[in-house]
C-alpha cells in the first residue's frame, strides 16, 4: 500500500481527510502512482500534471524520505520506503511571490 499526502487544496476537490492510500500494480514509480491517484480520484486529473504532456504542474513538488524527486524522471522507481508504504510521497504544493 502506497501512502500519499496531498496539499489542502487537492484534498478538498477529492473529498478525502489525510493521507491516501493506493494499490499500484508494477513498479512504483512517480508515473504508476500518479495513474493510481488520478484513476481513483479522477476529479484531480490535470491537477497534479499536465493533460497532454503528463509533466508536473509549475507549482507542485514531489518530496519522498527527505529528498525533493521533483525532477526525477517520472518512470524512476520510487525510494524502498515509499514502496513499502513505510514513508508517503508527498505532493506540496510550492510557495511564490516576492
Amino acid at each position: 500500500m502506497i501512502r500519499v499526502v496531498l496539499p489542502s487544496h487537492l484534498r478538498a476537490l477529492a473529498h478525502v481527510r489525510g493521507d491516501v492510500e493506493l494499490e499500484v500494480e508494477g513498479p512504483v514509480t512517480q508515473r504508476s502512482v500518479l495513474d493510481a491517484l488520478e484513476a481513483r480520484y479522477p476529479m484531480l486529473r490535470g491537477t497534479i500534471r499536465d493533460h497532454v504532456t503528463q509533466e508536473r504542474r509549475a507549482f507542485l513538488r514531489f518530496f519522498a524520505c527527505a529528498e525533493d524527486l521533483s525532477h526525477e524522471p517520472p518512470d524512476a522507481p520510487l525510494p524502498d520506503a515509499v514502496a513499502s508504504g513505510v514513508e508517503p510521497l508527498l505532493i506540496i504544493g510550492a510557495i511564490a511571490g516576492g
